[in-house]
């Protein structure tokens, strides 16, 4: 149940691909492994989906950005990570510092641009009710 939902500021469409950051994250999350070395992740279950805010309000709405020399256009994007119980606290980090290098690296040059606040935040169960269906796993458990 690894999911990773992106949450952001709609002008960034206009600065980066999105669905490409989706990709990268989903890639790193499919290298990171437990202290066993075992993979943390599912193939088939890991998920990156990405959704724009087409109507935000973000910080002072640019008064500080337009005195630093900025836009006054803030970006914000917002990072959850909800993944089911069992994982250890070093591998919850592992997965956390995986992914804000991720994040990091691909958000570098808009943040050398312009003003963008990221946050990136892991949930992990209980689940009240979690049901799967599912017919991707099987095209990834063929041994």
């Amino acid at each position: 149940m690894p999911h990773l939902v992106i949450l952001y500021t709609g002008q960034l469409d206009h600065e980066v691909s999105m669905t490409a950051l989706c990709r990268q994250l989903a890639d790193a999350m499919l290298t990171v492994k437990d202290e066993e070395a075992k993979p943390v992740f599912p193939t088939g279950g890991t998920r990156v989906l990405a959704y724009p805010a087409p109507h935000y309000a973000v910080a002072d709405g640019g008064a500080a950005g337009m005195a630093v020399g900025g836009t006054g256009d803030y970006a914000f994007v917002y990072l959850n990570v909800r993944m089911g119980r069992g994982r250890s606290e070093a591998t919850q980090q592992g997965i956390g510092q995986t992914l804000l290098e991720v994040a990091n690296a691909f958000f570098a040059p808009v943040m050398a641009q312009r003003h963008i606040g990221i946050t990136l935040q892991i949930d992990v169960g209980p689940e009240v009710f979690d049901a799967k269906l599912s017919n991707l796993h099987p095209l990834f458990n063929k041994v």
